[in-house]
């Protein structure tokens, strides 16, 4: 398969008509460079804000309200798009309303028509304090035509046991859709999708928010860029880095799969990290502290 991750540039997209048009336009240029499965960021949707206006869209209740209640037609234009182009896409997440809470969802679209959601499990800061975004439903593992896919917004790909369980239930890629303001934010993702991959032997997708645009509440400034990424093994490359953009360059970063070198080096890898993951709670259960001094 090829895979296509985006550095998505953020803008002011005031009527449906634009942000419509910018999402195909995204969608067509992938298609045509032969893509598989597209990857958008984390909160990419906070554009669709934009046509609540100005005020509505500078608000953090206004904004959530205004992006929420538009997420029923995103997903009818991805899932379009998907049928129409014959690719499987992550979509943008957005934040939406259940009950009495407010999740991180980010829907997998496929070409069939099949859709399923993953809500972010562990919240920044921001969005506890700030946001009031809360945990969403549980991980899920979605099989597919191009093999079984996780996906660990942002923050959760920081936290190994969340990756873990994906693995051990059969996620052979993760996807990492991502929104950071600042270059260390991006890093922290990064060094968590690559350590990801590393440990589960997988492959993992990040995808970047990035540019400007001060009138959109939560997205304002956004640093990052697209990148695929292996375990440093047989058949992979040796940095572990299977394609990186540019930071904060707009546009898709790619890379091709053979799906099959993932089960190949869990059977039969230099290292068989996966096999061994059961043999550190012997190894950790006892800890013993050796003072050492001068004689």
């Amino acid at each position: 398969m090829k895979i296509a991750t985006a550095a998505y540039p953020v803008s002011w997209c005031p009527t449906w008509e634009i942000y419509a048009q910018k999402q195909r336009d995204w969608v067509q240029l992938a298609a045509s460079n032969g893509a598989d499965l597209l990857v958008f960021p984390e909160y990419a949707a906070m554009e669709l804000a934009a046509q609540a206006g100005e005020a509505a869209a500078g608000d953090i209740q206004g904004s959530i309200d205004a992006v929420s209640a538009r997420v029923p037609k995103l997903n009818t234009l991805f899932g379009d798009l998907a049928k129409e182009f014959s690719l499987h896409i992550l979509a943008p997440s957005a934040p939406v309303r259940e009950a009495e809470r407010t999740v991180n969802r980010a829907t997998l679209f496929t070409p069939t028509g099949a859709a399923g959601h993953q809500d972010k499990q562990i919240m920044t800061r921001f969005e506890r304090e700030d946001w009031g975004i809360s945990s969403g439903g549980p991980l899920k593992i979605f099989e597919t035509t191009l093999g079984k896919i996780g996906v660990l917004i942002c923050y959760d790909s920081e936290f190994p046991l969340l990756a873990r369980a994906l693995v051990e239930a059969g996620a052979e890629i993760i996807l990492v859709p991502s929104c950071t303001e600042a270059l260390e934010g991006y890093w922290r993702v990064r060094v968590g999708a690559m350590a990801r991959a590393l440990e589960g032997q997988c492959v993992t997708v990040m995808a970047s928010l990035i540019g400007t645009e001060p009138r959109l509440f939560g997205v304002e400034s956004n640093t990052g860029m697209g990148g695929i990424f292996a375990p440093m093994d047989e058949g992979f490359p040796p940095t572990g880095v299977m394609a990186e953009g540019s930071l904060n360059k707009a546009g898709w970063t790619y890379a091709t799969l053979d799906a099959a070198k993932i089960g190949h080096i869990r059977a039969d890898g230099h290292v068989l990290g996966v096999q061994h993951w059961s043999e550190q709670p012997a190894r950790a259960g006892e800890i013993i502290i050796e003072p050492l001094r001068a004689k």
